[in-house]
């Protein structure tokens, strides 16, 4: 099987849940058939990437376009500015390349690939409007529930004001791209019931979240760090910010009246100024690290404060694997195979987060019960198990293409 798989942006570093989780299929998919990865960037041209990423992925494509590749930063405000009128997203016409658009349209037109990957709706546009080979949209995230709950919880009125056009223009773009691929991947069962108002639901397979079981693996032995509460992520994402403003300034409080010996730590790259502004006595922000697994083993409780999002965490099954009890909120352990009381601790309300931590860092005889439930819920799901169920939904969709006529051309949005 000849696979073209299409994503934007550097794949590494390692520093984000949909980068883990393509890098780690990418690897299984490169040892088991034909693979082409087109990894387009933007900036500056990278050639230390470039050699990196070809050592990681064989097979793999780098393109260097003129994509804005500066967060935050008023090249990419001006950017934002002049796409505005347009009733494509930004998140989508950002990542939306000439040079992208004319090489997919020839491995289309000669037909190169027995089936193409769109990696994430953003990368959508670059496929041609006649989809000639088999392709499937792997959708990491439901976009337009992520941009709905983002828009309910902005405290600022400019950031409610933008995140509440772009869900305007994500929910009438999302499903007109979902309908144009010939399959889409969601990631949990919440994601695929959120699409099915926009496709036919036999048109839409699930795929569990992995765990890399060899890298977050369980010691036996080893002693946790006493009383400290961790959370991992990338704290320039606003989901995880505002998931630690929360924590910090409703929960932690009520932990620490508790256990005034406690000690929270946020471990993750490029920590916002709000973030930063969270250190204090008792909690510590690190910044960009140069692996969290440690920071994970110290853990006594790991927390996952998430209030926005869509998809899967993996950190929560990076965690469980390496035997560590978590409390989450109910989005952020969404679609992954977990049972409250049982292997993970659920709490959306900051009393209940705060008893649920408290109860786990005083009762070494519960938190050894999740624990040892959590290790066995992890151990299910490591990458290459992960991976054989993509492949099964790749050759199926290559099979149904053959046996059925092609599709009407459906037209994309224009930028």
């Amino acid at each position: 099987m000849k696979i073209i798989w299409v994503k934007p942006g550097k794949i590494l570093p390692l520093d984000t849940g949909g980068k883990l989780r393509t890098y780690n299929i990418l690897r299984q998919l490169a040892a088991k058939c034909e693979l082409a990865y087109l990894s387009f960037y933007g900036g500056n041209r990278d050639f230390e990437y470039e050699s990196e990423i070809a050592r990681h992925i064989p097979g793999t494509m780098p393109v260097h376009t003129r994509i804005p590749n500066a967060p935050s930063s008023w090249v990419e405000f001006c950017d934002y500015l002049y796409r505005l009128p347009s009733p494509t997203p930004y998140t989508v016409s950002k990542y939306t390349s000439p040079q992208v658009r004319e090489l997919l349209a020839d491995c289309f037109r000669l037909r190169r690939f027995d089936i193409a990957v769109c990696d994430f709706l953003c990368t959508s546009l670059n496929f041609p409007r006649k989809l000639a080979v088999p392709s499937v949209l792997f959708q990491h995230n439901v976009e337009s529930v992520l941009w709905r709950r983002k828009a309910q919880l902005e405290v600022k009125w400019l950031d409610r004001m933008t995140s509440k056009l772009e869900y305007a223009k994500m929910m009438r773009f999302e499903p007109t791209q979902v309908r144009r691929f010939d399959h889409v991947i969601a990631v949990s069962e919440q994601d695929r019931q959120a699409m099915t108002s926009m496709v036919d639901p036999k048109q839409i397979s699930v795929i569990p979240t992995g765990v890399d079981l060899a890298q977050y693996r369980y010691q036996p032995g080893f002693r946790a760090a006493e009383c400290l509460v961790v959370f991992v992520g990338s704290m320039d994402w606003e989901a995880n910010i505002d998931g630690v403003e929360f924590f910090c300034h409703q929960v932690w409080p009520r932990v620490l009246e508790r256990m005034p010996q406690a000690r929270f730590r946020i471990v993750g790259r490029n920590p916002h100024s709000r973030v930063k502004k969270l250190a204090s006595g008792s909690v510590e922000v690190t910044g960009t690290v140069p692996s969290i697994v440690d920071h994970l083993r110290e853990a006594t409780v790991i927390v996952v404060p998430l209030r926005v999002g869509s998809g899967t965490r993996i950190k929560i099954y990076e965690g469980m694997a390496m035997g560590k009890a978590t409390v989450s909120t109910r989005i952020g352990a969404e679609g992954l195979d977990v049972q409250d009381g049982q292997d993970i601790l659920l709490a959306d309300d900051p009393e209940r987060f705060a008893d649920s931590i408290c109860a786990l860092l005083g009762d070494a005889g519960l938190r050894g019960r999740i624990e040892a439930a959590a290790r066995d819920t992890a151990s299910q799901y490591d990458w290459s198990v992960v991976a054989e169920r993509f492949v099964e939904i790749l050759r199926a969709t290559i099979e149904r293409s053959r046996v059925h006529c092609p599709s009407p051309e459906v037209s994309a949005m224009g930028i």
